[in-house]
């Protein structure tokens, strides 16, 4: 709950902050915050570019804001319908290109503000490439490799599940369709497209998806939970759901621009986008471009981005005139509260309990290998590359898991554990699935 008297924290405050989280409980390597009000715009960063890497972290640092890419490709479309170029109830058809079959449902064709309101009824990735069935050249750049002649045809034979228009399902699917309905109208790339639009406007010149050599070395190395590199995303097929890069001068901007403090011709454009209000599947209102989080204090307005090796959001209190930007070069959730603690007083979480990875050789770890049920429609997928297990929940990324001991895991993405069975022959047999105080059993399949 937001403090009606709550002003964001000093400079000291926030570093003090970041530096207890980073190094004290080692959650994540850098992380950048910044902070917009009426007073100005100021910046704390703390950690580093990659381990090991002594360069500090700034305002001019580069990470990917992932889902963050959403508010751009949605201000797009709303100053698209405030220039006439588009209406917001168009189907989404009739702004793509000829021969690419979207489906429908009910007689209902899926319309633009359908997808960037999440309630087209589209899946949140294409069946083809859903977690449970993703099997790209390179896990840890999964969207790579998708073409738009597959999505195409995903598309073509795709039957919705659910009506248009009747419910909240967040889609990453039906946010690419959206960028790519925009540029084919635009006829401009989704880059060109944002930085005509939105980046020039505003001077964010280091909101791209191509980075410059100047910009690559600016670029902080994106770490997995447990600390180590990982690959740099690209998603050419997504582009609208989550391939932009960015840093937190030209997103303190962005938000300087929705508080008022300077001038734009995005204005309009920017307000369209707090309407309409419609409920979610989660605890916060979805808009037109952002997610809207009602307390007695006022309303946070927010987006968050997550990729393999990053967590970011951005957040303001259009009343009070004030937001806070975080950018995180690891995907660590557990820094996930300091933003809507800057910016409202929300409590910060208390640290987790520690728990320490063991290491099991081949043969342990293979007896815990296999696919386990919870019922006929639900699993989860446990697999083995060398001497790390993954698991997968139906529907869900496919996540590693860290043995504490030869029949117990957890994971470092979310407070949840596994404890397996081992039957008479070595091998595990069933498995009992624990998060937030519930116990879900499993057995082989």
């Amino acid at each position: 709950m937001a403090n009606e008297t709550w002003r964001i924290p000093s400079e000291a405050a926030i570093r003090d902050l970041l530096v207890e989280r980073i190094d004290t409980e080692s959650n994540g390597i850098g992380v950048v915050v910044g902070a917009v009000d009426a007073e100005g715009r100021r910046v704390v960063a703390h950690g580093a570019l990659a381990e090991g890497d002594p360069r500090p972290l700034d305002g001019d640092t580069v990470f990917e804001i992932g889902s963050i890419t959403k508010v751009f490709t949605r201000l797009v479309l709303a100053d698209m319908a405030e220039r006439g170029e588009v209406a917001l109830d168009d189907p989404v058809a009739k702004h793509l290109p000829a021969g690419v079959s979207v489906p429908e449902r009910g007689g209902k064709q899926i319309t633009l503000i359908d997808l960037a309101t999440h309630r087209s009824g589209l899946p949140r990735w294409p069946d083809d490439i859903a977690p449970a069935e993703l099997s790209p050249k390179d896990w840890s750049n999964p969207y790579a490799d998708y073409t738009v002649e597959q999505l195409n045809a995903f598309l073509a034979g795709h039957r919705l599940r659910r009506g248009i228009g009747t419910a909240h399902a967040y889609s990453n699917l039906g946010m690419g369709l959206l960028g790519r309905a925009l540029t084919h109208r635009a006829g401009l790339d989704f880059e060109t497209l944002v930085r005509e639009r939105i980046t020039e406007p505003l001077g964010m010149a280091n909101t791209v998806i191509a980075l410059s050599p100047d910009q690559k070395a600016r670029f902080a190395i994106g770490h997995d939970q447990a600390r180590r590199p990982v690959t740099a995303w690209q998603m050419p097929t997504f582009a609208g759901a989550g391939a932009l890069h960015s840093t937190a001068d030209d997103l303190l901007a962005l938000l300087a621009a929705e508080l008022g403090f300077i001038e734009t011709p995005l204005k309009s454009a920017m307000a369209a986008q707090l309407e309409p209000r419609r409920p979610s599947d989660g605890d916060y209102i979805q808009t037109l471009g952002w997610r809207i989080d009602p307390e007695p204090a006022g309303e946070i307005v927010w987006h968050g981005g997550a990729t393999g090796g990053f967590r970011c959001f951005a957040l303001f209190d259009a009343a009070r005139r004030a937001g806070v930007v975080m950018l995180t070069n690891s995907a660590s959730e557990r820094n996930d509260d300091i933003p809507f603690h800057l910016l409202s007083g929300r409590p910060l979480k208390p640290a987790p309990a520690k728990r320490v990875a063991i290491a099991l050789d081949a043969k342990a770890l293979e007896a815990l290998v296999g696919r386990y049920g919870f019922s006929s429609t639900r699993f989860i997928t446990v697999s083995r590359e060398a001497d790390r297990l993954f698991a997968q929940l139906t529907g869900q990324w496919r996540f590693e898991v860290f043995p504490e001991s030869p029949t117990e895991v957890f994971w470092l993405v979310a407070p949840a554990r596994m404890r397996f069975e081992i039957g008479p022959d070595g091998r595990a047999a069933g498995l009992v699935f624990s998060q937030d105080g519930r116990d879900l059993a499993a057995e082989r399949v």
